[in-house]
């Protein structure tokens, strides 16, 4: 049976593409959540189950192979559930969404460090940084892109829900946090992803988490 290591389901953004990750392979698993920056977490992520990964989270364990970093859990999961769950069928479509999944992963620093992930959280309205605006248009163009030539077949940026879609997961928990601005395709996309069952689940999971990390919970910071 899978296990997946996850931090904090309130704030850790990683851990969200992780677990959704494994949800989606639709394999057996059990789900250890470990509470990160607390005063037990140093020496909680030199422990065999997390050394492994140099204390990163997620880490998936199946058996005795460790995988981490979400991008990697991705890919080892599309592996092992015969390449059919995670990236599109057709060349095109499986080009576009595996360029915006590396785009993501690697990208949009400016959105990162100004809306922390709080998935609790509803922050009023402000006004958000230029570099912050461009990442958004850059997302919603994508997204729009993904939509128009390979979104017939659903909801989700290339129809069915995917590997995608669970990259840009915390996007659409900041856009819906920070009351970040959206319209047309990319609003629909937004409440789409937030009615999806998983998301929902992981949402309740947040709240009845008794952690709480200062730093997540002041609000934007567009400088």
């Amino acid at each position: 049976m899978l296990k997946i290591i996850i931090g904090n389901k309130a704030y850790s953004s990683w851990s969200l593409r992780g677990w959704l990750a494994v949800k989606q392979s639709g394999l057996p698993h059990q789900e250890l959540v470990v509470p990160m920056y607390d005063e037990a977490w140093p020496e909680r992520r030199i422990q065999p189950d997390l050394a492994v990964s140099n204390g990163k989270i997620p880490t998936l364990w199946d058996g005795g192979i460790a995988v981490w970093d979400s991008i990697a859990i991705v890919d080892y999961l599309n592996d092992v559930t015969g390449n059919r769950l995670f990236w599109p069928t057709d060349k095109a479509a499986r080009a576009l969404a595996r360029s915006m999944a590396a785009e993501m992963h690697s990208g949009y620093v400016p959105l990162r460090k100004a809306c922390p992930m709080n998935v609790r959280s509803i922050f009023p309205p402000q006004a958000p940084s230029e570099a912050v605006l461009e990442n958004l248009s850059r997302i919603h163009a994508l997204w729009d892109e993904a939509r128009g030539r390979f979104g017939a077949g659903g909801p989700f940026l290339f129809g069915a829900f995917g590997a995608a879609d669970i990259m840009f997961a915390p996007v659409v928990f900041r856009i819906h946090g920070y009351s970040l601005p959206v319209e047309g395709v990319a609003k629909d996309y937004v409440e789409a992803m937030l009615s999806h069952p998983w998301m929902v689940e992981w949402v309740e999971g947040a709240k009845s988490e008794s952690w709480v990390l200062d730093q997540y919970e002041q609000g934007p910071d567009y400088g």
